[in-house]
């Protein structure tokens, strides 16, 4: 466990000095360590998981019961007590004496021995006094409240409430900060759905249904992903049941050609490809080698001979394209305030400023790529995101300035999931609302007389 807690702060650190993706630093060295043993993985990846998605209340916590605030404090003394708190508070199971001694032993290990005593007051104080903290008022600081509660920056919290009711927001507060399971996709030009079940449960997977996607799964007790034959034998590709619709509303017919514009990682190209049953083409693009490297992994691993993988700018035309293509995805670039409960720190790291150029980023990409469908042809717009700058108004934007029209999918939703928006050609679901990640869908259709 010292060397797992010593990986952790490795993470924390990288993250917070660095600024990289906690969930790519996180893979990286899971990846690195496969060797270590079952719950020494899983207590790495809650403890860094935990510590990121609740670090609002935890310094909070911390400001509460120390003299030097947390922001104050050197980014290793910093991480070491934000660990120390999250397992105090929120990991019953490891004694709170443990926490202070490791917590201690990390401080001395990376040369701060001269503050070991701090660090051992400070948490061995709150972990006396945890019952003790005193939270905003629910009433007379409402935003305060929910801030601290769920680890939400207030201002996110203040554009939530502008857009939905507090029930709903709280609703979705407390989603993002639950255990998910892991969404899967079963490929189904490799292997039928119980072959499947039959590969991941003969290797202790807890394996459960999906929420509304037929070839959905929810799995969860497996080691390694890389190390299950149905993985490496392409039998199912990672992918939230809310992405999974996409293909599902594109309704897409054998023998079509269909382009993805932003594809990275690949997974709707690859259920595209799917529902296609190796018929037709699929042109699956993004913007850089390493993109494009994602997605070709993912395309030989499931054998799939009907997709083309494309370095490629959406934001330039490709003339040799223009009016070829049947359906076009465009699942744009975007805040991702959908999924912040997969990838932790995109609340810390997102901007009123950046939604706004992202908005417009959108926009762009958008006037482009509806010139590759063919009259009539379907445009699939989506992002993980539950912003209407992002979502609806950039749906309006286009049927209003680029000559297309919503069409309406509610015949093609799946029985378990109720959208009244469904009729007209959208819908926005919500984290905690639906059983998914946060995630916008739109059909439209360019319409026969237009002209590019």
């Amino acid at each position: 466990m010292s060397q797992t807690r010593e990986l952790a702060l490795d993470i924390l650190l990288d993250i917070d000095k660095k600024k990289n993706l906690s969930h790519l630093v996180l893979s990286d060295t899971l990846r690195n360590y496969q060797f270590m043993e079952k719950k020494d993985r899983a207590f790495l990846t809650r403890l860094c998981q935990g510590t990121l998605e609740n670090q609002i209340q935890i310094d909070y916590i911390i400001d509460q019961f120390s003299k030097v605030k947390i922001h104050k404090c050197k980014p290793v003394i910093r991480a070491i007590l934000r660990m120390g708190v999250y397992q105090l508070k929120f990991m019953n199971q490891v004694p709170d004496s443990a926490v202070c001694n490791e917590a201690v032993k990390l401080a001395k290990k990376r040369g701060f021995r001269n503050l070991t005593g701090f660090v051992n007051g400070v948490l061995r104080n709150i972990a006396r006094n945890l019952d003790q903290v005193i939270y905003p008022d629910q009433e007379k600081e409402p935003v305060r409240y929910l801030s601290v509660w769920y680890s939400m920056p207030e201002w996110l919290v203040k554009e939530f409430l502008s857009e939905y009711d507090k029930t709903t927001v709280e609703k979705m507060l407390e989603s993002f900060l639950e255990v998910k399971e892991t969404s899967i996709r079963a490929q189904l030009t490799n292997g039928t759905m119980e072959e499947l079940r039959r590969s991941l449960e003969a290797q202790q997977v807890v394996v459960g249904k999906g929420a509304f996607m037929k070839e959905a799964f929810r799995i969860s007790g497996y080691n390694y992903l890389e190390d299950l034959d149905a993985f490496c034998e392409g039998k199912f590709q990672v992918q939230d049941e809310s992405s999974m619709l996409v293909a599902q509303l594109a309704d897409p017919k054998e023998g079509m050609l269909v382009i993805d514009v932003c594809s990275a990682p690949g997974g709707k190209s690859l259920h595209m490809a799917d529902r296609l049953k190796g018929t037709g083409r699929v042109i699956a693009r993004d913007l850089t080698e390493y993109k494009a490297e994602l997605i070709q992994e993912n395309v030989n691993r499931l054998k799939c001979t009907n997709v083309k993988v494309q370095v490629a700018d959406a934001r330039i035309l490709d003339e040799e394209l223009i009016g070829k293509a049947d359906i076009v995805i465009a699942d744009l670039p975007c805040s991702g305030l959908g999924i912040m409960g997969r990838k932790r720190d995109i609340k810390y790291n997102a901007t009123k400023d950046g939604i706004l150029e992202l908005s417009k980023l959108q926009k762009q990409i958008l006037s482009v790529v509806i010139q590759y469908l063919k009259p009539n042809g379907i445009l699939m717009y989506s992002t993980c995101t539950i912003r209407k700058e992002e979502n609806i108004e950039n749906v309006q934007w286009m049927s209003k300035n680029l000559d297309m029209e919503l069409v309406g999918f509610e015949e093609l939703m799946p029985d378990q999931l109720t959208v009244e928006t469904a009729e007209e050609g959208y819908i926005q679901l919500l984290p905690g609302v639906h059983p998914c990640d946060g995630f916008f869908i739109a059909k439209l259709r360019r319409k026969s007389n237009a002209g590019y």
